[in-house]
């Protein structure tokens, strides 16, 4: 059934069911209802192309890809997908070489150019993101998984960085550690600066001098983990307890432990952040990981909700979510060894 046909089948004009379909706010909620259940009983699905061309929409929104299995971005694109699922929104994924800032910005430029997406999401952003700056003067609308402090007016959602690492810092400074180390993400980036900004403050507010050497910039690897811990492990004095800024980074901890023959939650405690991932579950590792709580695959479906939102009008400026984290303990944060406490 053609999209005329379908029309005069329900008695209102194409254009009319199109909009509905799509989700154009000036169409009203009764509208909407009613050609989406006659479509359903009819067995009606507008072709993609009509569609475009009676809305004025791609029907896409565009994701540029730095790292090709990558389990966070994996998680992230997997709540994109449960939320857009059946809204006849697909996700255009832009393939780029890593840390190639000018590339990004030229495909950037491309999308907006070709019409293929009605909208973008941007990840890891940094203070002064020139991507913000660009995608507005494109005038291509645009969400931030995170936040930037440039000027530009846009939708963002983040979590609370900054208070979940002064949260697990706080925590082993309760339990007598004194030498702790961070294996944060890379530098420049808002979320590293934002941690190593709330590792800095709780060290202060104990009257604990800061010492750069504690902390290092890396990407969340399993490996790197694994150097950085090993090589921390081998200083004396040692470090008795290790912030991780992800769960692959906690698992090279474990295992640069293990291959010291130290026990964590014994010799050395361990809390990571990343803690909702289903096929990496911080109550199976042993011992059990504490961890703060944040799902990014919650944080991908409120995204793609919230793009939805500004496809139908809402005003990008009215979008600014700051999610809190929540700190789960477990068993690998433990007291520190008493020849180390003080």
């Amino acid at each position: 059934m053609k999209l005329k046909e379908f029309a005069e089948h329900i008695g209102l004009s194409p254009t009319t069911v199109s909009r509905a379909l799509s989700g154009y706010p000036e169409v009203s909620e009764a509208t909407r209802k009613r050609v989406s259940e006659e479509a359903a009983r009819l067995g009606y699905r507008p072709n993609v192309n009509a569609v475009r061309l009676a809305t004025g929409r791609a029907g896409a929104i565009g994701v540029v890809m730095t790292k090709v299995g990558d389990y966070q971005f994996s998680e992230f694109m997997s709540g994109m997908a449960e939320r857009l699922s059946g809204s006849d929104i697909d996700i255009l994924l832009t393939p780029m070489a890593e840390h190639e800032t000018t590339d990004e910005l030229q495909i950037y430029r491309r999308l907006a150019q070709s019409r293929r997406v009605d909208a973008v999401v941007i990840h890891s952003p940094r203070p002064n993101d020139p991507r913000i700056a660009l995608l507005h003067q494109l005038k291509l609308p645009f969400i931030v998984h995170g936040r930037s402090e440039t000027d530009v007016p846009h939708a963002w959602l983040d979590i609370d960085n900054e208070g979940a690492i002064r949260r697990s810092t706080d925590h082993l400074l309760d339990l007598g550690h004194r030498r702790i180390v961070m294996i944060n993400g890379r530098e420049g980036l808002t979320f590293t600066l934002d941690r190593d900004r709330g590792y800095q403050t709780a060290l202060a507010e104990r009257g604990i001098a800061f010492d750069p050497g504690l902390v290092s910039h890396a990407e969340f690897t399993d490996e790197q983990g694994f150097r950085i811990a090993r090589a921390r492990l081998a200083d004396h004095p040692r470090p008795t307890a290790f912030i991780a800024g992800s769960m692959m980074t906690a698992l090279g901890i474990y295992r640069a432990a293990r291959a010291m023959n130290l026990t964590v939650g014994k010799d050395v405690s361990v809390i990571a952040h990343d803690d909702v991932f289903p096929y990496l579950t911080a109550d199976n590792m042993a011992p059990a990981l504490s961890a703060t709580r944040s799902s990014i695959r919650a944080a991908g479906h409120r995204i793609a909700d919230l793009l939805l939102q500004m496809l139908e009008g809402r005003e990008a400026t009215e979008i600014a979510e700051l999610w809190p984290v929540e700190l789960i303990l477990r068993e690998s944060s433990r007291a520190a060894p008493r020849e180390t406490s003080a």
